[in-house]
């Protein structure tokens, strides 16, 4: 659960920044940049500490609740490393915003193929038990093919870098956010039944050892 809430809180900073980037990518760069900054260091913030705490409660025998969520125990969490690259990037565009004004898009283009290599990671991960569908495997390619052309080829989106990438990040935090609910409504529909299993199984004795034997 504190992995969910997580994710979503990085994706709807993601929206923030995009929709940031492109309403205002012309003015006041520097209160852009510092204000970009504090959002991404506070995602990552965060996403570390949501993961020292789920990795506290891992490890153990899972224990669910009523409702077949996982209360503790069970695998233990992946290193979240766009979590610690928010809060490395984060601190410096906080701190010395002038320095990385001109080289703002790159960062962020950096950011996004993360992101979207850590959004492919967690849908071959969900794909264990759940069918995901090609609209999900479709929306991280275009943003990590875009976070490239940035890098590699800026001259391809010269005219206006930041609106881009902008708008990228902004469908970036949309698509984590779809990403999310999906993987955790399989989660949760997955741990229900682990949960209900059990018991139709001892129902199931229960009535085998009530039958008179012939």
């Amino acid at each position: 659960m504190k992995v969910f809430k997580t994710s979503l809180f990085r994706a709807i900073c993601a929206i923030i920044v995009g929709a940031l980037l492109i309403k205002y990518r012309e003015e006041t760069m520097q209160w852009l940049t510092i204000t970009i900054g504090v959002i991404f260091f506070l995602s990552g913030v965060v996403s570390l500490a949501s993961y020292y705490s789920a990795r506290k409660s891992a490890g153990g025998p899972e224990v669910y609740n009523s409702n077949g969520e996982l209360i503790s125990g069970g695998p233990r969490p992946a290193l979240p490393i766009v979590g610690i690259g928010s809060v490395i990037l984060g601190a410096i565009l906080t701190l010395m915003p002038d320095t990385f004004i001109n080289g703002l898009t790159y960062i962020i283009a950096a950011l996004l193929i993360v992101g979207a290599i850590s959004q492919f990671i967690n849908l071959a991960s969900a794909r264990k038990y759940a069918d995901i569908g090609l609209f999900y495997w479709l929306m991280p390619s275009i943003i990590l093919l875009t976070g490239l052309v940035a890098i590699i080829y800026p001259k391809a989106i010269a005219s206006a870098p930041l609106f881009v990438i902008g708008w990228c990040m902004l469908i970036y935090g949309v698509v984590e956010c779809i990403n999310t609910l999906k993987i955790y409504s399989c989660q949760k529909q997955i741990s229900k039944q682990e949960a209900e299993t059990p018991a139709i199984e001892e129902q199931t004795e229960t009535k085998d050892e009530q039958q008179p034997a012939e």
